[in-house]
């Protein structure tokens, strides 16, 4: 009978643990009278963190894996396609016009569905940009049902971000005619997809990151119809102002800031968390990155929502 290398088979068994991948799973919701797509990878005894994807209608899906590869061990973690977006537009569109209050409470149901359905009483909440928009209001309305909300990239004040972008952009241009022209045509809240267009091409041109030229009539044919849908209620959320409307809540809130967001700007962001009241708050700054903070910095902020968040909640 041959002898069983023990070591060897230890030593196997720890690199396949290792390389393995935890599955993902897929779920479709009946939420706000269509069917809402979620996925969720994780020990389904550890605690939920629900993730808000920005846009709106961008879904985030399909890039998880680079900013949740380490929560996994530690989390339950869901990404939800909101109504026409990802896989949930794939699936069906939304069978009403979209607005703000049908984005809340569609949040608010997923939120509650996926209480019950992994038997929890609470769940962590983080919201990216436009998902900031529905994680500030969920922290506003429902703070009984959030452990913590985790806000990066904030949307707080559009209106004077906006606006402080434009400004800015315009100082920028000022030798280039052909971008000034265009930025003249802009007006804060956007009236039309041609506006957005402006701001956002010469936003990454400033940044360094100019789109080629083959690509702007693809990005722009994308806005126009991204804009017959969602327009209203982004405006309606630009109009809104947090530091009016939403002076305190009563659950932990954490900012995640990068310092050359001129998108959703960081100053007001580290102004806002200044002035906000809540049983516990944190900023974590990041100078080097911009409103993609998210993707630029996720190691640094799973390590922090591990290490710091989850266990300030125990």
């Amino acid at each position: 009978m041959k002898k069983i290398n023990f070591t060897l088979l230890i030593l196997v068994l720890l690199i396949s643990k290792s390389n393995a991948q935890i599955q993902t799973y897929y779920d479709t919701l009946s939420v706000g009278k269509i069917k809402q797509i979620i996925s969720y990878k994780g020990n389904q005894n550890n605690p939920i963190i629900l993730f808000l994807h920005g846009g709106p209608g961008s879904s985030r899906m399909n890039q998880a894996e680079t900013f949740t590869n380490k929560l996994q061990d530690h989390f339950l973690v869901v990404q939800w396609d909101q109504r026409d977006s990802g896989k949930t537009l794939a699936l069906n569109k939304s069978s009403v016009p979209i607005t703000l209050e049908l984005m809340e409470n569609d949040t608010y149901e997923v939120i509650k569905i996926l209480l019950k359905k992994f038997n929890k009483k609470k769940l962590f909440l983080a919201g990216e940009s436009w998902g900031t928009v529905l994680g500030f209001s969920m922290a506003e309305k429902h703070p009984e049902l959030l452990n913590a909300y985790i806000s990066i990239s904030s949307v707080i004040d559009q209106t004077k971000s906006e606006q402080l972008l434009l400004d800015k952009l315009k100082v920028d241009a000022k030798d280039n005619p052909a971008a000034l022209e265009e930025l003249n045509a802009v007006k804060i809240p956007f009236e039309n997809y041609n506006q957005i267009f402006y701001s956002r091409k010469w936003m990454f041109f400033y940044d360094g990151q100019p789109i080629p030229d083959e690509n702007l009539p693809a990005i722009k044919e994308y806005l126009k119809g991204w804009g017959e849908t969602w327009m209203p209620t982004w405006n309606a959320a630009v109009k809104q102002n947090l530091f009016t409307e939403l002076p305190k809540v009563k659950c932990p809130v954490y900012f995640f800031v990068g310092k050359k967001d001129f998108q959703t700007n960081y100053t007001i962001a580290e102004k806002y968390f200044e002035y906000l009241k809540a049983p516990k708050k944190k900023i974590y700054l990041y100078e080097d990155a911009g409103h993609s903070v998210l993707m630029e910095k996720p190691e640094e902020i799973q390590k922090i929502i591990i290490e710091e968040i989850s266990k300030n909640q125990e």
